[in-house]
């Protein structure tokens, strides 16, 4: 008690510690640290198991975190991740933009360079043609002159020295032509001068000209380049728009919905507004409404996908949940009542509890654990809930989550009707609670996970509700299957399933305790199955059993026998073999029985959530009802039966009284097993004593009824010779038999406590005396002779010799032969006619035949009394002694005469 109040005491400053050691920096936490050394000696362990179940927590926290955010997190990885291929491609598509801007830049550039040469073209042709139009007629005047001097040529060639002439008349000529071109030139001297003048005037406007040609091209290149920057921003106005309409074509070709409708939020209210002039953008516009709503659709539909694949596999879910449950809650207990055995001693002074199978069983399952350590399965490791998340988020963008809520639940609950109907044959195997349970536990789990991993959709007042309309079903469907089960294996299956599933869900945090009320029921009917069960053993026992005591040979056998029931006898121990025990086969049998019994109905009691003290009175009950209904039914079906015969009782009544002296070993026993100290003061204790007594009790009756029916069949094997005159001189030879064989019987009786064989001593002797004078007095028996009555009484004196002989030691002077007192006083009336006597002393406490009724002797009498022609007896009487029969008469007359009194008085 002391350790445990120190234990109390370290927890609230293993609690400061670890505070402490959250708050303080790093660096600073060895001091901290340090006073979990300095205070206790093995404070440190204490501390440890604190600081792990503080990771733990945290650990738990961090995974709640984690999967409250996980989803979130992954899309913007995901949208991250698309952003970056987006980016990208905008990179590119800006990188192909410019440099088809630059590329068209280029042609302009050309095409101006085109132009301006195209204008040095046109003036230098505007120059040369003014050359020209000064030039031409001159050469056409050297042309002219050219055709002249070919004409003139032919002189050469017509006469000789012709040319001479000609060239004289052509120098006359030239002279005339000069004087003329001076005239003319006097002449057009002045147009000249202003022809070259207005021409002057001319190439100054021509050039005004051609820069105002220059400049009209300019500004129609401005104008171009003006539209065309006006295109290239009205561009990049629209290619975002479009580029965010076409990824929103590309999430939703991808089942990206969640996405598509962030993306259609952004086109509305970001993209749409700086293009909304535009016709395309109107027909997106319109679009989008039509979209959101295939979303909803195809996002209803997935979410119905999900809810017929959980309803499918939530047999699979809940197997995993309830077999880590059980694997987690067979570590825990195993490794507790390991070390209980380390702190306890299992033995008991019969035998020794097997607790050596606990710590192999143990390692079994730390093995066991070990191997499926790596095939841990989370709920989100066997169920995909991307399905729920997308439709919860793209509802909630929407903003239309309540509906979304509102089908969701509304689903649930039709699925939580159909997991809760249970199948018509469910109780036939475990298999089917199995499967029962499993489909319970996998749709609550899958709630718990929707309920911290989402926020609204499911609610902890939600789950509470459909946990409470579930656990009354439940419990309702389990109480109507679980009363049509009759193998107690089966019930005890069902057992352990409950718990596990009630650990299960409790792991979950719902609320189980009607679950375990209801085991308390199912216990009943548990131990109602057991005790049929063991009802069947016990008769099986008793069929098997020899009823006579258990022979030994050797040490080896002593032992094993001894090992089996907790026999101690000194007597029997200082034998030599070969010896016997006093019980028959079937008192270790049945002793082991009880054990098992105890050992079935400990299993149910196990995993209950309930004190030691609580399983030791549970155990303590229902191993009295087996003893005092099934054990004693079975003991008084076994006494009752016909087959049955003498000695087999008188074992059976051995063998209750080993029996009850072995119920404090069995008390012995269920304290150990239930670990319950030997100075707790038990309410309940087992009642072998009563139902080992009533047994007995019943024995004994029956050893009474039989041994009494067995001297009914000697009895009716007599034949009196009612009318013989003189008596053979010795016993009936029926009544040597029955002697004999209660002398035999009666030596069977020494091994039986002392009272039971006197009483049944007495018993015999006085219903064979009660049998021979129903003989005696029987209707049918008509007349009597004296002969006869003179044979009979020498009957009654083998009687009285055998009851003095004392076959059965223990009683006190004459009292077994107290038995035939009736007879003897009854037949020594009549052997010597004493009736005077009889008469005289009637009523008197001192009276010779006090035990004589009066209505027997005159029955008696009158059965020798002459009442008809064949009376021999009294004829000769009447002949010899006339006296004789009228003193019968007077006789007979005062007898009437006593019993009218009698009856009169009664």
């Amino acid at each position: 008690m002391a350790e445990s109040g120190e234990g109390l005491g370290t927890v609230p400053e293993h609690e400061r510690i670890l505070q402490e050691i959250e708050s303080t920096d790093t660096a600073c936490v060895g001091p901290t640290l340090r006073s979990v050394y300095d205070d206790q000696p093995n404070a440190h362990k204490k501390f440890m198991e604190k600081l792990d179940a503080c990771i733990r927590n945290h650990d738990k926290e961090i995974e709640k975190m984690c999967n409250f955010h996980h989803q979130g997190f992954v899309d913007a990885i995901t949208e991250l991740l698309k952003v970056r291929t987006d980016a990208e491609k905008l990179k590119v598509q800006v990188t192909d933009t410019n440099r088809r801007f630059q590329d068209a830049g280029k042609e302009v550039i050309l095409q101006t360079e085109d132009i301006i040469r195209c204008r040095i073209q046109q003036r230098n042709i505007t120059t040369v043609v003014e050359k020209l139009q000064l030039c031409l007629p001159v050469l056409e005047m050297y042309s002219k002159l050219k055709e002249q001097m070919s004409t003139k040529r032919s002189v050469y060639d017509d006469q000789p020295n012709a040319h001479k002439k000609f060239m004289e008349k052509l120098d006359a000529c030239i002279r005339n032509h000069d004087k003329e071109i001076e005239k003319m030139c006097n002449f057009h001297h002045q147009g000249f001068v202003d022809a070259i003048t207005e021409l002057l005037k001319v190439r100054t406007d021509a050039e005004k000209l051609k820069v105002i040609l220059q400049t009209e091209d300019i500004i129609r290149c401005r104008i171009q380049q003006r539209n065309i920057t006006t295109v290239v921003e009205k561009l990049q106005l629209c290619l975002p728009v479009l580029e965010m309409y076409s990824k929103l074509k590309e999430q939703m070709s991808t089942k990206r919905y969640y996405s598509a409708l962030k993306t259609m939020e952004q086109l509305e209210n970001v993209y749409f507004p700086r293009v909304s002039q535009y016709r395309f953008c109107q027909l997106m516009i319109e679009n989008l409404p039509k979209l959101r709503e295939d979303i909803k659709e195809i996002s209803m539909s997935d979410l119905k996908d999900f809810l017929e694949s959980i309803r499918k596999h939530s047999d699979k879910i809940g197997e995993k949940a309830m077999k880590q449950a059980q694997q987690q809650k067979t570590f825990s207990v195993l490794q507790k009542q390991t070390n209980i055995k380390f702190g306890k001693n299992t033995y008991i002074n019969s035998g020794r509890i097997p607790a050596e199978r606990n710590e192999i069983v143990l390692k079994h399952a730390l093995e066991e654990e070990d191997e499926n350590e790596e095939e841990v399965l989370t709920v989100q490791d066997l169920v995909d809930f991307s399905p729920v998340y997308r439709c919860l988020h793209i509802y909630s963008v929407l903003g239309d989550e309540e509906t979304f809520e509102n089908y969701y639940r509304k689903q649930r609950k039709k699925q939580a009707r159909l997991v809760l109907q249970p199948q018509s044959n469910m109780h036939e195997t475990v298999d089917g609670y199995r499967r029962y349970f499993t489909q319970i536990v996998g749709f609550f789990v899958v709630e718990d996970h929707i309920l911290h991993v989402t926020q609204g959709l499911v609610t902890r007042a939600y789950t509470d509700e459909l946990w409470n309309m579930a656990l009354s079903k439940i419990i309702a469907v389990l109480r109507a299957h679980s009363s049509y089960c009759t193998d107690p294996d089966l019930i005890l299956e069902l057992k352990n399933l409950i718990v596990i599933f009630a650990d299960t869900l409790q792991g979950y945090g719902f609320p189980v305790n009607r679950l375990f009320d209801l085991l308390f029921e199912i216990r009943d009917q548990y131990n109602e199955t057991l005790l049929k069960k063991w009802a069947g053993v016990f008769r099986d026992i008793f069929e098997e059993d020899n009823y006579s005591p258990i022979p030994v040979v050797n040490e080896e056998e002593y032992k094993i026998v001894i090992s089996k029931f907790p026999f101690q006898d000194l007597d029997l121990e200082k034998q030599s073999f070969p010896k016997k025990f006093p019980m028959s086969q079937s008192v270790p049998h049945i002793y082991i029985q009880v054990k098992e019994f105890i050992y079935a109905s400990l299993k149910f009691s196990e995993s209950l959530h309930r004190s030691s003290t609580e399983i030791d009175d549970m155990l303590r009950k229902s191993t009295n009802l087996l003893l005092t209904r099934t054990l004693s039914s079975c003991l008084l079906n076994l006494i009752r039966k016909p087959h049955i015969g003498l000695t087999e009782l008188v074992q059976i009544i051995i063998n209750t009284t080993h029996l009850e002296q072995a119920c404090k070993y069995l008390e012995d026993f269920i304290t150990n097993i239930t670990n319950i100290s030997q100075e707790t003061i038990h309410t309940t204790r087992l009642y072998g004593l009563s139902t080992f007594k009533d047994a007995r009790h019943a024995a004994e009756g029956e050893i009474y009824t039989k041994l009494n029916q067995k001297i009914d069949e000697f009895v009716q094997l007599a034949d009196y010779d009612w009318t013989m005159s003189e008596p053979d001189g010795r016993a009936s030879g029926y009544l040597i038999d029955l002697i004999n064989f209660l002398r035999s019987i009666f030596q069977v009786f020494t091994h039986l406590p002392g009272k039971v064989a006197q009483t049944a001593c007495m018993s015999a002797c006085q219903h064979l005396s009660t049998s021979l004078m129903q003989m005696l007095l029987d209707s049918e028996l008509k007349q009597i002779s004296m002969g006869a009555i003179q044979q009979f009484n020498l009957d009654v004196i083998q009687c009285e010799l055998f009851a003095s002989s004392e076959p059965v030691p223990g009683f006190q002077g004459d009292t077994l032969q107290l038995a035939f007192i009736d007879l003897r006083q009854l037949l020594d009336l009549f052997m010597v006619w004493d009736w005077s006597t009889y008469l005289a002393d009637y009523g008197q406490p001192a009276s010779k035949y006090l035990r004589v009724n009066p209505n027997t002797a005159l029955t008696l009498l009158e059965k020798m009394k002459d009442t008809s022609k064949k009376n021999n007896i009294f004829a000769q009487f009447r002949k010899n002694d006339r006296d004789k029969q009228k003193l019968i008469e007077t006789v007979m007359k005062q007898l009437r005469s006593l019993v009218n009194g009698m009856s009169q008085h009664t």
